[in-house]
Order: C-alpha cells, then structure tokens, then sequence
C-alpha cells in the first residue's frame, strides 16, 4: 500500500510543471501594462511591427526559436545570433521581471 502511494505521488509530481512566471502575470493588469509599454518601445516601436515582413509577427502563435514561455524568455533575453534580434538581458530596468512582463504581455495578446 505504501508503494502504491509513492507511486501516485511520484506520478502527480511528474506530471505537474511549474507554473511559469508570465502564467502568474496573466492576470495582473499591472504587469500587463508594463509589458505592453516595453513592447511598444522596444519591440513593437521598431522591428515587430505590422508594416514589417521581415521580423517575425509576435502576436500569432508560431515561435521560430521554441514557444514555451522560457524558451521565449531565452530568445529575448539573449537574443538570436545571426539576425537583428538583440538581446534584452540586464538592459531593462526591472531586469528578468521586465522580460517576464513582456512574455506575459505576447501571451495575452496572440492571436491564434
């Protein structure tokens, strides 16, 4: 019976991922607000936006460099070798919070 327990623990526990840190902002109009306003001054202002067609679209739901929330974290923070994608790490003022904040605010915002 005690196997029969640790089995199900260990089973509940694999199949639970942590919850990521723009799923908990998602609901925050707060950090909404503040990842919109980074967007628009830093992405959508100059490279993502609707006139470009050669960046790619940030509100739909197809993500080049992996579309788990870290993986989007990643590509912004350390931006994409070989293109104009920068990266954002330790230049916004809130530093990871901030980038968190955006990645909550894409989510929010996609169109799939």
């Amino acid at each position: 019976m005690a196997l029969t327990g640790m089995l199900g623990l260990l089973v509940f526990t694999v199949g639970c991922e942590p919850q990521s840190p723009a799923m908990a902002l998602l609901d925050d109009p707060v950090a909404l607000k503040r990842g919109k306003l980074i967007y628009v001054g830093s992405c959508g202002g100059y490279c993502h936006n609707a006139g470009s067609s050669d960046v790619p679209n940030l509100m739909d739901c197809t993500w080049l460099h992996g579309g788990t929330d870290q993986e989007i974290f990643n590509t912004i923070a350390n931006g994409v070798q070989g293109t104009r994608m920068i990266g954002f790490g330790g230049k916004l003022p809130q530093g990871d919070a901030d980038i968190w904040k955006l990645v909550a605010y894409l989510r929010s915002q996609r169109q799939c």
